[in-house]
């Protein structure tokens, strides 16, 4: 067995497979064939809180509880999930619970890409036994895909929207028949109750492939907003930056929640082209600036900070991860946030640190 200790990044029933097991001891509410737990206990898992036996589960995911509802409740029925949502929005960590709450198994996954071809959705083959014995069963290497219809598990699909048309297609026969065909011997593989695919798409980046109509009608779609308030944000960035800390073997007091909320002020108000006060129009960059690079930013400044500074996060730490998130385009991005650093950070009182930082590497 692997010594999870040592794993930058276990698996989700890995890492919460006692609260998995406590919450599913409680769990008296009916479940659909081959899921490891109820609808109602999924969501729970999700959002946390504390059980009827005294356990406290954390949460995984900071938002709508009737947005899960949603998509637990469309993964009991035939129809596929679709998150989809920009860049940080918490699409693949809910997928991974979501599985893992589900299954018991969140490895069943295809990660998207533009050069990706059918094999990776359908099955491929052992070349060697291929020539060595011909089409055979014994010579076919199954997809996730194919893996999760045989075993009734959730399977899912990184990055929809990064894979070619033609190859997204290879999923309406799945999705819609629940049938795997497979010309070459004869056969077909047919979906066992409990298979079901959770898809997560990005409508925000360049190189985006758009789904189908065929194909989207096979998918219930939810989007993924980003948190309404600072202080959401503000908590969520704090509780995956002390988990992911941890395995990185960084104090967690080495981000204080002062540099989180300055970060996530800033990320908020040119994201949205206005300060939080609603009094000042801003220009917008190019990036994203989601909640998830956020986090990236406070890890990278905790890691200068704790090797190469006096071991707690301050400006100057942060200072470079907020101009490489801001600034994508040396022109234009570079220019608006140069007028941002004039206009507001400039003005605010016990912001001069963060500000003289940033000016620096301008």
């Amino acid at each position: 067995m692997p010594n999870h200790d040592q794993i930058l990044r276990p698996h989700a029933e890995e890492l919460y497979a006692e609260e998995l097991k406590a919450i599913k001891e409680v769990d008296d509410r009916p479940r659909p064939t081959n899921w490891q737990l109820s609808p109602w206990a999924v969501v729970t898992y999700l959002l946390g809180g504390k059980l009827d036996n005294g356990v406290e589960l954390e949460p995984k995911y900071f938002g709508s509880r009737r947005l899960m509802e949603i998509a637990v409740a469309t993964l009991a029925t035939d129809r596929a999930l679709l998150l989809i949502g920009i860049p940080g929005t918490a699409k693949t960590w809910v997928s991974e619970h979501l599985a893992a709450a589900i299954s018991g198994d969140s490895t069943l996954m295809v990660q998207g890409t533009a050069g990706m071809s059918e094999e990776a959705l359908r099955y491929g083959w052992n070349y060697a036994r291929l020539l060595a014995e011909g089409p055979t069963e014994a010579a076919m290497v199954p997809s996730p895909v194919m893996n999760g219809m045989k075993d009734g598990k959730t399977v899912r699909i990184e990055e929809l929207t990064r894979i070619p048309s033609d190859v997204q297609d290879t999923l309406i026969t799945i999705l819609s028949e629940k049938i795997l065909p497979v010309p070459e011997l004869g056969m077909e593989v047919q979906a066992h109750r409990g298979f079901n695919v959770i898809a997560t798409a990005n409508d925000r980046d360049k190189g985006i492939n758009e789904l189908s109509s065929a194909l989207r009608r096979r998918f219930n779609t939810v989007v993924m907003p980003l948190p309404n308030t600072l202080e959401e944000e503000v908590n969520i960035v704090k509780t995956r930056v002390e988990k992911i800390g941890m395995s990185l073997e960084l104090p967690p007091n080495s981000a204080p929640i002062k540099e989180i909320q300055r970060l996530v002020t800033i990320f908020r108000e040119l994201r949205s082209g206005k300060t939080e006060d609603n009094r000042t129009k801003l220009k917008m960059p190019s990036s994203t600036l989601s909640t998830a690079e956020a986090i990236s930013v406070v890890h990278s400044g905790q890691a200068l900070a704790v090797h190469f500074g006096e071991g707690t996060l301050k400006a100057h730490d942060l200072a470079a991860g907020i101009t490489g998130a801001i600034v994508k385009d040396p022109v234009q991005d570079k220019n608006i946030w140069l007028e941002y650093l004039e206009t507001v950070v400039k003005e605010r009182k016990d912001w001069g640190d963060i500000y003289r930082s940033c000016k620096e590497l301008l």
